[in-house]
C-alpha cells in the first residue's frame, strides 16, 4: 500500500475510532489491527496507536470542559492510581513478544466486549463515590494497568467504574477522557523512549482521532445518557460479531 493511502486509511479509521472512544470505547480494536496490517511490529503498533489516543483525548477533555460537565477534582484524584498502573502495564507490553501480543489482543477483545454487558447501570441521583474508596482506587489502577499494556477497550472499563461510582454516562465519559489522557501521556512517553512509535503514521491517525473526538463530545453532551447507552450497546454487539466471524 502506498504511503498516501496508508495515511488516508489511518485518518479515516482514526475519525471513526475517535468518535467511538469518546462516546463509549473500543476504537483501538479498529486502529490497532490496521497498524499491524500496515506492517508495524506489534510493539510499534501499540506505541503508535497512543499518538491518536492522545490527540483524541486532548480534544475530548477540552470539549467536555467547555460544556461544563467535567469534574476535574475527582478525575485528577482517580488518575493517580491509573498512572501507577499505566507505568507497569506499559513496561509489561514492551516485554511481550509479537505472537504473544497478538493472542493477548484477541483474548482481551473478547473479554472487553463481554465486560460492559455485566456491569450495572448507574443509579440516577446517587452521589459519586469518594475518590478514596478502595474499590474505585483499585479499579482505576487496574484500568491504568490494562491501558498501559493494551489501551484497546480501556474506555469500557473506566465507564464501568464511573457508573459504579454514580456518574451518568455523560459525566462518566468526561472523567474517562481525562484519566485516559493522563495515562496515555505517560505510556506514550515510555514507548517513545524505547523507539517504539512511528510518528508519521501516528500523526495521520491522530488527526482523524482528534476530529472524531470532537464529534463524540458533541454527541455525548447533546444526546445525553440514554443515547450514549444505545451507542455503547451497539458497539459491544458489533465488536462481538467481528470477533466471532473474522
Amino acid at each position: 500500500m502506498t504511503d498516501w493511502l496508508s495515511y488516508l486509511l489511518l485518518a479515516a479509521a482514526g475519525l471513526v475510532a475517535g468518535a467511538l472512544n469518546v462516546v463509549a470505547g473500543g476504537g483501538s480494536f479498529l486502529t490497532l489491527p490496521i497498524l499491524i496490517f500496515l506492517g508495524l511490529p506489534a510493539a510499534v503498533a501499540n506505541g503508535t496507536n497512543r499518538v491518536g489516543v492522545l490527540l483524541q483525548n486532548v480534544g475530548g477533555v477540552w470539549g467536555f470542559h467547555r460544556h461544563r460537565v467535567l469534574d476535574w477534582r475527582w478525575g485528577l484524584q482517580v488518575s493517580v492510581p491509573a498512572l501507577a498502573g499505566a507505568a507497569i502495564g506499559t513496561w509489561l507490553a514492551l516485554q511481550t513478544g509479537e505472537l504473544a501480543f497478538r493472542r493477548i489482543l484477541a483474548g482481551f477483545m473478547l473479554l472487553m466486549t463481554i465486560w460492559p454487558m455485566v456491569v450495572s447501570r448507574p443509579v440516577p441521583g446517587r452521589a459519586p463515590a469518594a475518590s478514596r474508596s478502595l474499590v474505585v482506587t483499585v479499579g482505576f489502577f487496574v484500568a491504568g494497568l490494562y491501558g498501559g499494556f493494551l489501551q484497546a477497550g480501556v474506555g469500557f472499563l473506566v465507564l464501568a467504574i464511573t457508573s459504579m461510582a454514580g456518574f451518568d454516562l455523560v459525566r462518566g465519559n468526561a472523567i474517562k477522557v481525562l484519566s485516559i489522557l493522563l495515562l496515555t501521556v505517560l505510556s506514550l512517553a515510555i514507548f517513545a523512549w524505547e523507539d517504539s512509535v512511528d510518528w508519521p503514521l501516528g500523526l495521520a491517525l491522530g488527526l482523524g482521532n482528534f476530529v472524531g473526538g470532537q464529534i463524540g463530545v458533541r454527541f455525548a453532551v447533546l444526546k445525553g445518557h440514554r443515547s450514549i447507552q444505545t451507542v455503547v450497546t451497539v458497539a459491544i454487539v458489533a465488536f462481538a460479531i467481528r470477533l466471532w466471524f473474522f
